[in-house]
């Protein structure tokens, strides 16, 4: 009772703050695949991305925040709802079909889109006066009634039920392997284009033309590339760029290189659009990406593993916010956040507040921004009841609190202890050595999932010997 006050409290203080004035524009910049080390700002010296840095100069820069699932559709679910992916039962990437019959456990059931009932972040802010739009990769359903325009925005280009595009030049498209079916189908992520285009910078077009249209605001932009996920293509003189570099100095791969490039590029052209149009200090940008690092793109050291997994690789995702004049610019945030707090985060920027009754996992992280008040959560979860074909992934349930973070996985059966402030790359395991930790870790996991309803794995009865 007393957290609910609090909260309550803070959406009341916070949210109306600046309500007294024009309510702010909103853009969230949201890569796909992008690794917690492939910014110059978090430490990359091999992928160049000066606007990316800017942008960190001029906000705060988090260096302990999360992504909600170590794959993609669970946690753009969380930042459009607010709630942890356990509790909308929404743990996988979508489609679904990928479940082994001959598994040890059969998989946690989870929902094939977004449900309809959820409160969305468009919904809520264009319920309070802001015109909004999707452009880019959605991966959240399909037809008949899961589009980004079944959801709150009033705009959707280039969002669909898919996870990547056929092609990142134009015409986009590609033949896929349908999960459920094993059939194959080709599909277009644009209909239309020019010869050479390519997506990224098309997608960014996109959205300049709806900040021209709509720069009076306020308007809520959700800019979700679908660089730097594969397949790995990028502009020929930028490939050239990073092969260049000796092989020994690269942290990833060329191609991908010039992806993150041109990801840099699409983000400067769009905060010189915003003082262009004299919209600067009116606009809010938070930067983010969906889970970590691909394995065959990008090298993660000094976190362990990579996207599907839960070691850090995986779930730590860069996060810069900046709004000029209302929070500090250069400010580093250690305190841990996860993608969920973007939700109540940009309902109080707004000068609003959750609706009555309405349940959300995220944490507003104004106060850390804008002052140096501490949040009121001690720790955060995750949950994923399923197998998946990426390196070091196991199905697992993991809890980070203070310094601690342990990972209980359920096939092959165990638990880790790692302590992150002495050990980032996760190479020691102190579960039996700090067994009390250990302990009153996995009690307080337990609990949260049967808070949130989490949908458990079982022994798998119709396995195969």
């Amino acid at each position: 009772m007393i957290k609910v006050l609090i909260s309550h409290f803070l959406f009341l203080f916070f949210g109306n703050i600046y309500a007294e004035s024009k309510n702010p524009n909103i853009i969230i910049f949201l890569v796909d695949d992008l690794g917690w080390m492939d910014i110059g700002c978090n430490g990359s010296d091999y992928y160049r991305t000066p606007n990316i840095d800017k942008l960190a100069a001029e906000g705060v820069r988090f260096t302990n925040a999360y992504a909600a699932c170590a794959v993609c559709s669970p946690t753009r679910a969380s930042i459009m709802t607010g709630k942890y992916p356990a509790r909308l039962l929404l743990t996988n990437w979508l489609p679904a079909g990928r479940w082994d019959p001959n598994s040890k456990l059969s998989e946690g059931r989870f929902l094939r889109s977004l449900p309809p009932e959820e409160i969305t972040l468009p919904e809520a802010l264009r319920d309070i006066g802001y015109r909004t739009a999707h452009i880019g990769k959605w991966h959240l359903g399909g037809p008949p009634f899961s589009l980004p325009e079944h959801h709150g925005f009033d705009v959707n280009i280039g969002g669909n039920s898919h996870g990547a595009p056929g092609n990142h030049f134009y015409p986009y498209a590609g033949d896929w392997k349908i999960p459920t079916t094993g059939k194959r189908a080709r599909w277009n992520t644009l209909k239309d284009g020019k010869k050479g285009e390519y997506l990224t910078d098309r997608l960014t077009d996109e959205a300049i033309q709806f900040v021209k249209q709509n720069k009076e605001g306020p308007f809520f932009l959700h800019l979700s590339h679908y660089a730097v996920h594969s397949p790995l293509q990028s502009k020929e003189k930028l490939i050239e760029k990073y092969k260049k570099i000796p092989k020994s100095k690269r942290q990833g791969n060329p191609v991908y290189a010039g992806m993150v490039e041109s990801v840099d590029q699409s983000l400067g052209r769009i905060t010189d659009l915003l003082k262009e149009e004299s919209i600067d200090n009116d606009t809010m940008i938070l930067f983010t990406s969906d889970n970590g690092g691909f394995a065959k793109a990008t090298d993660n050291s000094p976190l362990r593993a990579n996207k599907g997994a839960y070691y850090e690789g995986g779930i730590r995702v860069p996060l810069l916010v900046r709004w000029p004049n209302k929070i500090k610019a250069g400010k580093v945030i250690n305190t841990p956040v996860i993608s969920p707090d973007l939700y109540p985060t940009c309902i109080s920027v707004a000068g609003s507040k959750l609706k009555s009754g309405q349940i959300c996992d995220g944490v507003n992280m104004l106060p850390l921004m804008i002052g140096d008040e501490q949040i009121d959560r001690h720790s955060i979860f995750w949950h994923f009841p399923h197998y998946n074909g990426h390196p070091s992934s196991f199905p697992s349930s993991v809890i980070r609190k203070g310094d601690w973070k342990l990972i209980q996985s359920f096939d092959p059966a165990k638990v880790e202890l790692f302590n992150l402030t002495d050990d980032i790359s996760e190479k020691y395991d102190l579960a039996n050595i700090r067994t009390n930790v250990r302990d009153e870790l996995l009690v307080e996991l337990n609990a949260w999932r049967e808070e949130v309803g989490a949908e458990m794995m079982k022994i798998n009865q119709r396995k195969q010997d």
